[in-house]
């Protein structure tokens, strides 16, 4: 197989998602109507509230919910063949993410601004949202600190990306700045934001900063992980429009250039695929493909997560509610090009299948490392840019945009946070919030002197916590479309079958962590499938309640919820 062909194939499935999927969803689904005055209009606040040109908010949006993983997964996917992979990333956007993310942006932006576990009080009842809450604590306590971990191992292992990484965040501020404040025309300041950033791109490439081993007394890796955390939190007290907008809109040109090089490399090169289009002698010690390949790709196909960031900061920033197709569909198409790109990095950027199973020699060997190898032996063979260059590009890519979801992750932290103080009757400010998730987060990260990897301890539940909670957020939007007496299927049939993958995948995980004596994993696995059940189970009556109640009236859902989320 042709690589050449993956790519045509899968863009051009994504892109008529886009063009006609989208569209039926838009009208005859969510019904998004653009004089609908949005939650950036009614609590503009010009700190988390603010209404934003479409363009710069699919900048913010896309890059938030790609980060490392559309990377990650399909990256280790990939060790089942490229056919499974490739069928769940282009059908996955389509008909899970585009579906998924676009709605969780209607049903927040239809409430107010509200979070997704804010509405799953109205919308399944107060002690499903509950529940909901501890699931979605812990998805983001993974997210924030292996996050760290991966930047922080790309950095020490591409020196090369330190500068671009850091000078990255002078240019957003710039941008930010000449956007908002000078009111500057968006196509010239996009061009000259591009062309800095690769310019630092170049600069890192020539000068590259490797910290030595032992550096501070602590090492390279702990010392990065500590920087990002107290960057992260200075980055999620501060207006959106300071650095977290004009940051992820400029690193979303980043990757859509970082994308154009790589699939216009397949187009001149055009390598084989070496890789198995189904492989029949996996490693040993390697999980049978049903039903891991649709947890350990989450993002890149549908992703809970997105209805966090779709929920928690996109749609406060909304400018009209139309956008939202262009913002949350278009958004998730941006990611599933991402993970497509990585299926093809990790399976035609080999010489040979020996050279490709030298790399795949066990379960999780693939990953962001082979992304970086194969894609910068593609861009080399194609587009004759250097190796070192190649390995730089893709390797900055991948950190920005882990580090743009990290940011934005410890943003939406602190905000489950305040509203899991307002259950408790405390009202926790934005600074105590933003502390308290740092603390959580860097104790989980240097726990039991780990040196800051503890995340990765936790992080085999990533997949199965991350497609619970899509799930869930699919049940949500389930029971605001049957009220209102809307299309249900093209929401009810994702959702069985994310909810029947994903509880399949806990109980195997049960039995797994039991056998390995891994008790805390198994600990947390049986309260994220109690979790998962009981919410379910609540999803269901609501349901079914919807479906015998009156048809609600158009507008209803726009009241305050008696719990207001916290801005």
């Amino acid at each position: 197989m042709n690589s050449l062909v993956l790519a045509i194939v899968g863009v051009g499935m994504m892109i008529a998602g886009y063009l006609l999927y989208s569209r039926y969803l838009s009208k005859k689904v969510y019904r998004l109507d653009a004089d609908f005055r949005t939650p950036a209009h009614e609590l503009q606040d010009g700190v988390d509230y603010v209404p934003t040109n479409k363009f710069v908010l699919w900048g913010h949006h896309f890059t938030s919910v790609a980060g490392a993983s559309p990377i990650v997964g399909p990256a280790v996917a990939v060790i089942w063949g490229w056919g499974p992979a490739f069928l769940w990333v282009t059908l996955g956007t389509v008909f899970f993410a585009g579906m998924h993310d676009l709605g969780a942006l209607w049903a927040s932006t239809r409430n107010r601004g509200q979070s997704i576990g804010t509405l799953a009080a109205k919308y399944i009842g107060r002690r499903g949202s509950r529940l909901f809450l501890v699931v979605i604590f812990l998805l983001l306590l993974m997210v924030n600190t292996v996050f760290a971990v991966v930047i922080s191992g790309l950095l020490v292992s591409t020196p090369s990306a330190v500068i671009p990484t850091w000078g990255a965040l002078v240019v957003a501020v710039l941008v930010g700045q000449a956007i908002y404040r000078l009111k500057w025309n968006l196509p010239i300041v996009s061009v000259v934001g591009v062309v800095a950033l690769y310019s630092l791109i170049l600069l890192g490439d020539r000068f590259p900063v490797a910290l030595p081993e032992g550096f501070l007394g602590i090492g390279a890796e702990p010392f990065w992980i500590l920087v990002l955390f107290l960057y992260a939190g200075i980055a999620s007290m501060l207006p959106v429009w300071v650095l977290l907008q004009p940051r992820d809109y400029i690193n979303g040109l980043q990757l859509f250039v970082g994308l154009t090089l790589l699939y216009g490399a397949v187009l001149i090169f055009r390598p084989e695929v070496v890789a198995p289009m189904l492989n029949q002698a996996v490693p040993e010690g390697t999980p049978g493909m049903m039903p891991l390949l649709f947890v350990t790709v989450a993002c890149g196909a549908i992703s809970g997560f997105h209805g966090i960031v779709s929920s928690g900061t996109s749609s406060k920033q909304l400018d009209k509610e139309t956008d939202a197709r262009f913002v949350g569909y278009f958004g998730a198409v941006g990611e599933g090009l991402l993970a497509l790109g990585a299926i093809i990095a990790t399976t035609a950027g080999f010489r040979t299948l020996a050279d490709w199973e030298a790399v795949y020699s066990a379960f999780n060997e693939g990953g962001v490392e082979a992304f970086v190898a194969g894609g910068g032996s593609i861009l080399n063979a194609g587009l004759g840019i250097p190796t070192s260059l190649s390995a730089t590009i893709l390797a900055t890519m991948a950190v920005l945009f882990a580090a743009t979801t990290m940011d934005t992750g410890v943003r939406l932290q602190r905000f489950v946070v305040q509203e899991i103080g307002q259950i408790l009757g405390l009202r926790l400010g934005t600074l105590v919030a933003t502390v308290i998730v740092l603390v959580v987060c860097l104790a989980l990260a240097f726990g039991a002197g780990s040196g800051g990897t503890g995340g990765m301890v936790i992080w085999p539940l990533f997949g199965t916590t991350n497609q619970i909670l899509a799930a869930l957020t699919l049940a949500i939007l389930a029971v605001m479309l049957t009220r209102k007496r809307r299309p249900v299927l093209p929401v009810l049939l994702p959702l069985l079958f994310v909810l029947f993958v994903s509880v399949f995948a806990l109980l195997v995980q049960v039995g797994q962590y039991a056998a390995e004596g891994s008790w805390l994993l198994l600990v947390l696995d049986v309260i994220i499938l109690v979790a998962a059940v009981w919410v379910i189970v609540e999803s269901a009556i609501a349901l079914t309640r919807a479906r015998t109640e009156p048809p609600e009236v158009e507008g209803a859902d726009e009241e305050p919820l008696e719990d207001s989320s916290v801005r």
